[in-house]
């Protein structure tokens, strides 16, 4: 089982709220780039999104009121 640091993946966000949504939206990504390209995926796409996050590959955009809020 996938199990990362969530202080790591919070490092660049505002809220556990705002990390959901970004991981999810990243996944979206990830999946549609591989249904366009007719690739299988061995990794599930919230997996790949997650990386893609602690690794710096992918930034959460959040409102500026909840980067304010830092």
């Amino acid at each position: 089982m996938f199990n990362p640091d969530l202080k790591k993946l919070l490092k660049n966000c505002n809220s556990r709220y705002s990390l959901v949504v970004g991981t999810a939206k990243r996944a979206r990504e990830i999946r549609d780039d591989a249904v366009k390209r007719d690739e299988l995926l061995d990794t599930k796409t919230v997996s790949l999104a997650i990386d893609d996050i602690m690794n710096g590959k992918y930034i959460v955009d959040e409102p500026e009121e909840l980067k304010s809020e830092k």
